[in-house]
């Protein structure tokens, strides 16, 4: 399944984020997750920081998927923002991200988090669906497109 409207709604799709660096981009995207989900925003941002610590969640491409494991969430939650500027990410490939998919998930959800990470990555990996992200106008257009089953296949 290529829709992820299960993972992330209109609501939680950024179209122009202006940040100077990764850390500002984190504190956006948790502040906008909590108000999704009623959580805390510095318990989100504190999770996504000690993730990154481990190492980047740049997998190159210019493509991120932050995530963590929240606690007082009842599903896996998404939230996706297409940078105005690349910043800094210490990504794989060594360049700069602009497109980020933020996956935060309940602590006891294993599977159900490592599925969605691997859906998620799935979409992002296929090159003509990102250069639809890039080229999108509007937010609308943006999350009509991760609402839409990529139907290339059911001919």
């Amino acid at each position: 399944m290529d829709d992820l409207s299960d993972l992330l709604g209109a609501e939680a799709v950024l179209a122009s984020i202006a940040v100077p660096n990764k850390k500002t981009l984190f504190q956006q995207l948790s502040a906008c997750a909590a108000k999704l989900t009623g959580t805390d925003q510095k318990l989100i941002l504190e999770r996504l920081l000690d993730r990154e610590r481990l190492g980047s969640t740049g997998f190159g491409g210019g493509i991120a998927i932050p995530h963590g494991k929240i606690e007082g969430l009842t599903k896996v939650v998404g939230v996706f923002a297409r940078l105005d500027e690349p910043v800094e990410f210490q990504a794989i490939d060594g360049m700069p991200v602009d497109l980020v998919f933020l996956l935060l998930s309940p602590p006891d959800a294993g599977v159900e988090h490592l599925k969605a990470l691997a859906r998620v990555s799935r979409r992002l990996r296929d090159r003509a669906f990102v250069a639809k992200l890039r080229g999108a106008g509007s937010t609308d257009a943006l999350y009509a497109l991760f609402a839409q089953s990529d139907t290339r296949d059911a001919a």
